[in-house]
């Protein structure tokens, strides 16, 4: 699943593209997406121009005068920019026709993503109690020692909450912990402030990261210029399990939490 880094690589990658241009056209091949794209969406869109394309947590917004257009990539979507008139292939959803000639263009084979309208996308039900940036300066040590009180929950499931931070998916909240020294499964009530800033920090350097090198290779990912990050050859425990630890040589564990994979050190992290 495409994760904060590849959404905000792919904002980076279509937004010199679209902002300012209008919107001549637009074609809708199937709307059956997580929720049915707005059967009126086509209308509201022609003709408008295109202000700004932003991110919040994994949401696209596709700012217009009148509106924004809140698209999630879901499982397995990605949005290109098509310049060649390529002819649309299997599972190409979506495709947006500007007045520059590009198309900015929806695959999503899984069909979980989603192309919603709103005219006021902070007050949406999908964006409206989302935690903070981890990248902002609202999220920090303190903020996680606070919300984490009282929590008997594994502070590797604490970290993932969106109430509690957006974007910190599984294979970066792996990556986070590590660089912080702490097991996944301990409880997060029991971990102090001074161990939260370090945790605040590893996960702003791993996110930051990440988007540098344009994300995470994927099976289902290629960037907006279709292609794929590069940040895995920089994974320190994702997908590493059973293998060496890069800091101490210990063997990784491989565990399931909550269904996902979760690799830890055992000398590491504690």
């Amino acid at each position: 699943m495409p994760e904060l880094p590849e959404v905000e690589t792919t904002r980076q990658g279509i937004a010199p593209h679209c902002e300012g241009q209008t919107i001549t056209d637009v074609v809708v091949r199937n709307g059956r997406l997580r929720w049915p794209v707005p059967e009126d969406l086509p209308e509201r869109l022609r003709g408008q121009i295109i202000r700004s394309v932003d991110r919040r947590a994994k949401y696209l917004f596709i700012n217009l005068d009148g509106g924004t257009v809140i698209v999630h990539l879901g499982m397995s979507g990605s949005l290109r920019v098509i310049i060649d008139n390529a002819p649309p292939q299997s599972h190409d959803h979506i495709d947006l026709t500007l007045a520059s000639g590009v198309t900015l263009r929806f695959n999503d084979p899984r069909r979980f993503g989603c192309w919603l309208w709103t005219e006021t996308a902070a007050s949406h039900p999908l964006i409206a109690n989302l935690g903070p940036e981890p990248l902002s300066p609202e999220f920090n040590g303190p903020l996680l020692f606070r919300l984490s009180r009282g929590k008997q929950t594994p502070v590797k499931s604490f970290i993932m909450d969106n109430h509690v931070v957006v974007g910190v998916g599984n294979i970066y909240a792996n990556e986070a912990l590590f660089k912080a020294g702490i097991h996944p499964k301990r409880k997060a009530g029991r971990i102090s402030l001074d161990r939260y800033h370090r945790l605040a920090e590893a996960i702003r350097e791993t996110l930051s990261a990440a988007i540098l090198m344009g994300g995470t290779t994927l099976r289902d990912f290629v960037n907006s210029d279709g292609k794929p990050g590069y940040f895995a050859q920089s994974l320190l425990v994702y997908g590493r399990g059973g293998e060496a630890c890069k800091e101490c040589a210990a063997t990784l564990k491989e565990i399931r939490m909550n269904n996902r994979s979760t690799v830890y050190c055992p000398k590491c992290q504690r």
